[in-house]
């Protein structure tokens, strides 16, 4: 919130603005809770309204909301104080639960080498293709190229491109290396960490890496067969495009909406079937401690074998060979009825907000917040700004998480000391 408030505060300099005139708070207070929590919705046409000041200013909460707010802070102390005391150990303990609190040094530096080379080489690819051919100058094209590679990395979808990536829907030297970015964004830091050690012995895998890998490479094939199948002869999305750049339309397209980015088709010409696929897509999310929202793939795939599990009559749950523990299933349990519980009570929200704007883009929009996917169907520029504050709380606790942020507004706990009688209702 403090960052929101200071990013809300900068955007609101007359040095932010391109043209004169002030910012409306509402403007500066959602543009920046989108780029802090990596989402892209945004309310106004980012490369005219924002100044290159402003640019800056959405760049550093994109980063900021991708590395994760603590582990932000702990980096800057590192390098401030060049060591962590032990309150800072167990903050980032907290955040990222795999992380090794003998040396947090290591893996706080290990996860900014991966931002950075990562997004290095984006840029680099992004701003050599935009310098040879589209006769960008150095100094703009180097700027582009940095700033895609931000957004794509941490899934968040601003750009600088009048109309985001459709200008390069058949560029393979754009298009594809941004996506790949937010694939690997989307993965997670512990995951992207395992496999940098041993991405050739899968068998010596942890349960929450293959979970990831496997569930994510599932998703991203229905993803890429779902637009290609279904968009194939429409002729507002892939119909007039050929073969290769069908191919790499349907694959760029099949995997934001998993986590978030750049957009080089318009959702709001896609088919029906085609968009309720997206909006599960993006409910489910990527993987834990990454840059990307939704529930995440772990809790989707954990609950499909609890759900295997009690189908089959076995006691335990068992994922390659191993357990899980009753307070994961449970954990699992309550982020997707929180996630299901707010898509359900804002969306209505927004009905009521609003009139003349068809269900199925108020439910979009609203995914869309919730799961940081920062997908649109156009509309929300036009929305009231009752319901522009329902995005801003969903963006804001799509990022922050529904089990911490209703972790914040619950009671405290009590521990009791005796447990009552066991009884079992009928359940189905």
């Amino acid at each position: 919130m403090a960052i929101i408030a200071i990013g809300t505060a900068a955007l609101l300099l007359p040095i932010a603005k391109s043209a004169p005139g002030a910012t409306p708070f509402l403007v500066a207070l959602f543009t920046a809770t989108s780029a802090l929590s990596t989402t892209g919705l945004a309310l106004t046409h980012t490369p005219d309204y924002w100044s290159p000041f402003g640019h800056v200013v959405i760049a550093l909460l994109t980063q900021i909301g991708g590395l994760g707010v603590m582990t932000a802070a702990m980096l800057l102390a590192l390098l401030v104080a060049k060591r962590l005391g032990l309150r800072n150990r167990l903050l980032l303990q907290a955040e990222s639960p795999r992380a090794d609190l003998g040396n947090p040094r290591r893996l706080l530096l290990q996860i900014a080498g991966i931002v950075l080379r990562c997004e290095a080489a984006i840029a680099l690819i992004v701003a050599g293709r935009l310098f040879f051919a589209y006769d960008y100058s150095v100094g703009r094209a180097l700027w582009y190229g940095v700033f895609h590679a931000i957004q794509a990395f941490n899934n968040c979808g601003f750009t600088l491109f009048p109309d985001s990536l459709r200008t390069f829907v058949d560029d393979w030297w754009i298009c594809l290396p941004l996506t790949i970015g937010v694939i690997i964004g989307a993965t997670g830091f512990p995951v992207l960490s395992e496999l940098a050690r041993g991405w050739r012995t899968p068998d010596r895998w942890s349960v929450h890496t293959r979970i990831t890998v496997f569930g994510s490479l599932s998703l991203l094939a229905i993803g890429f067969v779902t637009v290609l199948g279904l968009e194939w002869r429409n002729p507002e999305t892939l119909g007039p495009l050929s073969l290769p750049s069908k191919v790499l339309a349907a694959f760029v397209q099949g995997t934001i909406p998993r986590s978030g980015g750049p957009q080089s088709l318009d959702y709001d010409a896609m088919a029906d079937e085609t968009l309720a696929i997206v909006i599960g897509l993006m409910f489910i999310g990527g993987g834990s401690a990454s840059t990307a929202g939704g529930i995440k793939v772990t809790t989707f795939f954990l609950l499909a074998f609890v759900i295997w599990a009690q189908l089959r009559g076995e006691a335990d749950v068992v994922v390659g060979r191993r357990r899980i523990a009753g307070s994961a299933q449970r954990q699992a349990l309550t982020v997707a009825l929180l996630g299901v519980a707010l898509v359900v009570g804002s969306s209505l929200a927004l009905l009521g907000f609003t009139s003349g704007i068809r269900q199925y883009k108020v439910v979009f929009e609203t995914i869309s917040a919730f799961s940081t996917a920062g997908l649109s169907t156009g509309i929300t520029p036009h929305l009231p700004a009752g319901a522009q504050v329902v995005l801003i709380l969903l963006m804001f606790v799509g990022r922050v998480g529904t089990l911490v942020a209703g972790s914040a507004l619950a009671l405290h706990a009590r521990h009791r000391r005796y447990r009552y009688p066991e009884e079992r209702p009928i359940v189905g």
